[in-house]
Protein backbone atom coordinates (compact mmCIF):
# COMPACT_ATOMS: atom_id res chain seq x y z
CA UNK A 1 0.00 0.00 0.00
CA UNK A 2 2.84 2.43 0.77
CA UNK A 3 4.47 2.19 -2.65
CA UNK A 4 1.06 2.63 -4.24
CA UNK A 5 0.36 5.71 -2.18
CA UNK A 6 3.73 7.15 -3.06
CA UNK A 7 3.01 6.52 -6.74
CA UNK A 8 -0.32 8.25 -6.46
CA UNK A 9 1.26 11.22 -4.71
CA UNK A 10 3.98 11.42 -7.37
CA UNK A 11 1.41 11.44 -10.16
CA UNK A 12 -0.47 14.25 -8.41
CA UNK A 13 2.73 16.28 -8.13
CA UNK A 14 3.54 15.61 -11.81
CA UNK A 15 0.00 16.66 -12.78
CA UNK A 16 0.34 19.85 -10.78
CA UNK A 17 3.67 20.67 -12.44
CA UNK A 18 2.17 19.95 -15.87
CA UNK A 19 -0.73 22.31 -15.22
CA UNK A 20 1.65 25.02 -14.08
CA UNK A 21 3.75 24.59 -17.23
CA UNK A 22 0.68 24.74 -19.43
CA UNK A 23 -0.54 27.87 -17.59
CA UNK A 24 2.82 29.58 -17.93
CA UNK A 25 3.00 28.60 -21.58
CA UNK A 26 -0.42 30.13 -22.19
CA UNK A 27 0.67 33.37 -20.47
CA UNK A 28 3.80 33.54 -22.61
CA UNK A 29 1.66 33.27 -25.75
CA UNK A 30 -0.81 36.00 -24.67
CA UNK A 31 1.36 38.51 -22.72
CA UNK A 32 4.35 40.64 -23.79
CA UNK A 33 7.60 38.76 -23.60
CA UNK A 34 9.94 40.04 -20.90
CA UNK A 35 13.46 38.75 -20.73
CA UNK A 36 14.56 36.90 -17.62
CA UNK A 37 12.61 34.97 -15.06
CA UNK A 38 9.14 35.68 -13.84
CA UNK A 39 10.50 37.79 -11.01
CA UNK A 40 12.76 39.64 -13.37
CA UNK A 41 9.78 40.13 -15.71
CA UNK A 42 7.81 41.73 -12.93
CA UNK A 43 10.64 44.20 -12.29
CA UNK A 44 10.87 44.81 -16.04
CA UNK A 45 7.20 45.76 -16.18
CA UNK A 46 7.70 48.06 -13.18
CA UNK A 47 10.71 49.75 -14.76
CA UNK A 48 8.80 50.18 -17.97
CA UNK A 49 5.87 51.68 -16.10
CA UNK A 50 8.12 54.21 -14.34
CA UNK A 51 9.77 55.04 -17.66
CA UNK A 52 6.37 55.62 -19.25
CA UNK A 53 5.35 57.97 -16.44
CA UNK A 54 8.62 59.88 -16.74
CA UNK A 55 8.25 60.21 -20.51
CA UNK A 56 4.64 61.33 -20.15
CA UNK A 57 5.62 63.88 -17.56
CA UNK A 58 8.31 65.26 -19.86
CA UNK A 59 5.91 65.45 -22.80
CA UNK A 60 3.31 67.13 -20.63
CA UNK A 61 5.83 69.72 -19.48
CA UNK A 62 6.88 70.32 -23.08
CA UNK A 63 3.25 70.68 -24.09
CA UNK A 64 2.45 73.08 -21.27
CA UNK A 65 5.57 75.15 -21.70
CA UNK A 66 4.35 76.96 -24.88
CA UNK A 67 0.97 77.62 -23.23
CA UNK A 68 2.65 79.19 -20.23
CA UNK A 69 4.69 81.38 -22.54
CA UNK A 70 1.65 82.33 -24.59
CA UNK A 71 -0.33 83.29 -21.47
CA UNK A 72 2.38 85.78 -20.51
CA UNK A 73 4.07 86.56 -23.81
CA UNK A 74 7.50 88.03 -23.62
CA UNK A 75 8.02 91.15 -25.72
CA UNK A 76 10.52 90.49 -28.51
CA UNK A 77 13.67 92.62 -28.38
CA UNK A 78 12.71 94.32 -31.66
CA UNK A 79 9.35 95.45 -30.22
CA UNK A 80 11.12 96.72 -27.10
CA UNK A 81 13.38 98.85 -29.27
CA UNK A 82 10.42 100.18 -31.27
CA UNK A 83 8.52 101.11 -28.09
CA UNK A 84 11.58 102.85 -26.69
CA UNK A 85 12.00 104.77 -29.95
CA UNK A 86 8.34 105.87 -29.92
CA UNK A 87 8.64 106.98 -26.30
CA UNK A 88 11.84 108.86 -27.08
CA UNK A 89 10.22 110.70 -30.02
CA UNK A 90 7.14 111.58 -27.96
CA UNK A 91 9.28 112.93 -25.13
CA UNK A 92 11.39 114.96 -27.57
CA UNK A 93 8.20 116.41 -29.08
CA UNK A 94 6.85 117.26 -25.62
CA UNK A 95 10.09 119.03 -24.69
CA UNK A 96 9.90 121.03 -27.93
CA UNK A 97 6.28 122.07 -27.30
CA UNK A 98 7.04 123.21 -23.76
CA UNK A 99 10.05 125.22 -24.98
CA UNK A 100 7.87 126.84 -27.66
CA UNK A 101 5.23 127.66 -25.05
CA UNK A 102 7.81 129.38 -22.86
CA UNK A 103 9.27 131.33 -25.76
CA UNK A 104 5.83 132.44 -26.97
CA UNK A 105 4.98 133.71 -23.50
CA UNK A 106 8.28 135.59 -23.30
CA UNK A 107 7.64 137.24 -26.69
CA UNK A 108 4.11 138.17 -25.65
CA UNK A 109 5.34 139.81 -22.46
CA UNK A 110 8.01 141.67 -24.43
CA UNK A 111 5.32 143.06 -26.76
CA UNK A 112 3.21 144.13 -23.79
CA UNK A 113 6.24 145.84 -22.24
CA UNK A 114 6.81 147.84 -25.42
CA UNK A 115 3.14 148.75 -25.69
CA UNK A 116 3.00 150.02 -22.10
CA UNK A 117 6.32 151.90 -22.21
CA UNK A 118 6.17 153.31 -25.74
CA UNK A 119 2.45 153.87 -26.25
CA UNK A 120 0.31 153.90 -23.11
CA UNK A 121 2.58 155.84 -20.78
CA UNK A 122 3.48 158.57 -23.35
CA UNK A 123 -0.20 159.03 -24.22
CA UNK A 124 -1.07 159.34 -20.55
CA UNK A 125 1.69 161.86 -20.05
CA UNK A 126 0.20 164.00 -22.83
CA UNK A 127 -3.03 164.28 -20.84
CA UNK A 128 -5.19 164.84 -23.90
CA UNK A 129 -8.71 165.49 -22.65
CA UNK A 130 -10.51 163.82 -25.57
CA UNK A 131 -8.22 160.81 -25.59
CA UNK A 132 -9.42 157.98 -23.32
CA UNK A 133 -6.25 155.91 -22.87
CA UNK A 134 -7.77 153.48 -20.37
CA UNK A 135 -10.83 152.98 -22.57
CA UNK A 136 -8.64 152.28 -25.59
CA UNK A 137 -6.27 149.81 -23.91
CA UNK A 138 -8.66 148.42 -21.29
CA UNK A 139 -6.89 146.39 -18.57
CA UNK A 140 -3.84 145.54 -20.65
CA UNK A 141 -1.51 146.33 -17.77
CA UNK A 142 -3.27 143.70 -15.65
CA UNK A 143 -2.90 141.28 -18.58
CA UNK A 144 0.83 142.02 -18.53
CA UNK A 145 1.08 141.28 -14.80
CA UNK A 146 -0.83 138.02 -15.16
CA UNK A 147 1.28 136.92 -18.14
CA UNK A 148 4.45 137.60 -16.16
CA UNK A 149 3.07 135.45 -13.34
CA UNK A 150 2.25 132.66 -15.77
CA UNK A 151 5.74 132.77 -17.25
CA UNK A 152 7.25 132.65 -13.78
CA UNK A 153 5.22 129.55 -12.88
CA UNK A 154 6.16 127.85 -16.16
CA UNK A 155 9.84 128.53 -15.62
CA UNK A 156 9.60 127.25 -12.07
CA UNK A 157 7.99 124.02 -13.33
CA UNK A 158 10.65 123.41 -16.01
CA UNK A 159 13.95 124.85 -14.74
CA UNK A 160 16.31 122.14 -13.43
CA UNK A 161 13.51 119.56 -13.75
CA UNK A 162 13.88 116.42 -15.86
CA UNK A 163 11.49 116.45 -18.88
CA UNK A 164 9.38 113.49 -17.67
CA UNK A 165 8.82 115.29 -14.36
CA UNK A 166 7.77 118.64 -15.86
CA UNK A 167 4.09 119.04 -14.94
CA UNK A 168 2.71 121.89 -17.07
CA UNK A 169 -1.01 121.23 -16.68
CA UNK A 170 -0.89 122.02 -12.96
CA UNK A 171 0.39 125.52 -13.77
CA UNK A 172 -2.63 126.35 -15.92
CA UNK A 173 -5.02 124.84 -13.38
CA UNK A 174 -3.42 126.97 -10.68
CA UNK A 175 -3.83 130.20 -12.64
CA UNK A 176 -7.12 129.28 -14.33
CA UNK A 177 -9.30 131.60 -12.23
CA UNK A 178 -7.20 134.78 -12.64
CA UNK A 179 -6.84 134.10 -16.38
CA UNK A 180 -10.61 133.89 -16.80
CA UNK A 181 -11.28 137.02 -14.74
CA UNK A 182 -8.61 139.12 -16.47
CA UNK A 183 -9.32 138.18 -20.08
CA UNK A 184 -13.06 138.34 -19.51
CA UNK A 185 -12.67 142.09 -18.95
CA UNK A 186 -10.22 142.55 -21.83
CA UNK A 187 -12.43 140.68 -24.31
CA UNK A 188 -15.57 142.44 -23.11
CA UNK A 189 -14.09 145.87 -23.96
CA UNK A 190 -12.34 144.80 -27.16
CA UNK A 191 -15.09 145.83 -29.59
CA UNK A 192 -15.53 149.19 -27.87
CA UNK A 193 -11.78 149.82 -28.02
CA UNK A 194 -11.74 149.01 -31.72
CA UNK A 195 -14.59 151.46 -32.39
CA UNK A 196 -12.80 154.09 -30.33
CA UNK A 197 -9.56 153.62 -32.31
CA UNK A 198 -11.41 154.10 -35.60
CA UNK A 199 -12.82 157.34 -34.25
CA UNK A 200 -9.43 158.63 -33.09
CA UNK A 201 -7.87 157.90 -36.47
CA UNK A 202 -10.28 160.40 -38.00
CA UNK A 203 -8.85 163.13 -35.81
CA UNK A 204 -5.58 164.28 -37.39
CA UNK A 205 -4.01 165.44 -34.12
CA UNK A 206 -4.82 162.21 -32.30
CA UNK A 207 -3.86 160.21 -35.35
CA UNK A 208 -0.45 161.86 -35.35
CA UNK A 209 0.08 160.96 -31.71
CA UNK A 210 -0.68 157.34 -32.55
CA UNK A 211 1.74 157.45 -35.47
CA UNK A 212 4.47 158.76 -33.23
CA UNK A 213 3.89 155.93 -30.82
CA UNK A 214 4.01 153.35 -33.62
CA UNK A 215 7.21 154.89 -34.94
CA UNK A 216 8.72 154.68 -31.46
CA UNK A 217 7.82 150.99 -31.35
CA UNK A 218 9.58 150.40 -34.67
Amino acid sequence: DCPGKEGTGGRKRNLTLLRNKLYMGQRRRTEPVVEGTTTAGDHGNLRRSQSDRTEYSQKLQEKMAPQAVSSTPATPPQEDKEEEEVSRRMMARRVKIIAELLQTEKDYISDLDLCIKEVIQPLRNMQIARFDVDGLFSNIELVHQLSAKLLSLLEEATTDVEPPMQIIGEVFLQIKGPLEDTYKIYCYHHDDAHTMLEYYEKDEELKQHLRDCVQSLK
